[in-house]
């Protein structure tokens, strides 16, 4: 069962080290996007984690070299008046992939166990029952042939104040801060013990959680960018389909390709 690292236990990587595999990582990710796009087949990240846990920059890399026709991001904020009166779940099923392409999720279902719960948003026999309706739901995904891979990105109370700070400081990232951030942090502890319990919970066979340890964007960029390559293109042929021969035959016939 993955756990919440400890503070000391944040994995560094050397800039020219994380250079030299980034490239590589993405030309793969875009191998293995480009034939799901061409098979059909679907997949699902859910990027989940603290405030200033560098959700975002790593999204940036994971999709850096992807067609847009191969992805989507979904950046998950709170509920709208009319999801509010829905099932907390049926937001997330239109925003499920079509065959062909990826789904990203920056932040997600998960919202029902972390804020919610936090909160104090909805009762805690309801953020409880959640554990299961959510177990359910991404089984259901699997079983459909949908790839499923969930992170959860750990920085440290010390490494989320600094960054919070960093924030306030630079009017390039004022757009990343808000008031909830500061309540956020404020609420650390309490947001530790959520992920850990919905870690608990929630890490199935299905569909398991992998822990990053994201003090060090390096480290968490590559872990997540690796780990999503690894799992979304095991067993996928990713050799570009070949040309028809009419194709073949038009292009000789018009572009003068021998």
């Amino acid at each position: 069962m993955p756990v919440l690292p400890s503070d000391v236990a944040h994995p560094k990587l050397e800039k020219a080290d994380y250079e030299s595999r980034l490239l590589p990582a993405q030309y793969r990710m875009r191998d293995i996007a480009m034939a799901y796009y061409n098979q059909g087949l679907r997949g699902v990240i859910v990027i989940e984690g603290g405030d200033t846990a560098g959700k975002g920059g790593a999204i940036r890399r994971l999709t850096a070299e992807l067609d847009p026709r191969f992805y989507r991001v979904w950046p998950i904020g709170p509920p709208t008046p009319t999801e509010r009166q829905q099932h907390y779940l049926q937001r997330f099923w239109w925003r499920l992939p079509s065959a062909g392409q990826i789904a990203v999720f920056d932040r997600s279902w998960y919202g029902r166990v972390l804020v919610e719960r936090v909160e104090g948003l909805i009762p805690e026999d309801r953020w409880r029952a959640a554990y299961g309706e959510i177990n359910a739901f991404e089984q259901a995904l699997v079983a459909e042939g949908i790839r499923v891979i969930k992170f959860y990105l750990h920085v440290s109370r010390d490494e989320q104040q600094s960054r919070l700070v960093e924030r306030v400081r630079d009017r390039f990232k004022w757009w990343k801060i808000s008031e909830a951030d500061i309540r956020a942090h404020l609420a650390y502890e309490a947001y530790r013990a959520a992920a850990e319990e919905m870690i608990e919970n929630t890490s199935t066979e299905a569909a398991p959680w992998h822990v990053i340890a994201a003090n060090y964007k390096f480290h968490a960029r590559l872990a997540i960018l690796e780990s999503v390559a690894g799992a979304f293109g095991n067993g996928v042929d990713t050799a570009p389909q070949p040309l028809s021969d009419a194709l073949l035959r038009m292009a000789r016939d018009v572009l003068a390709i021998e």
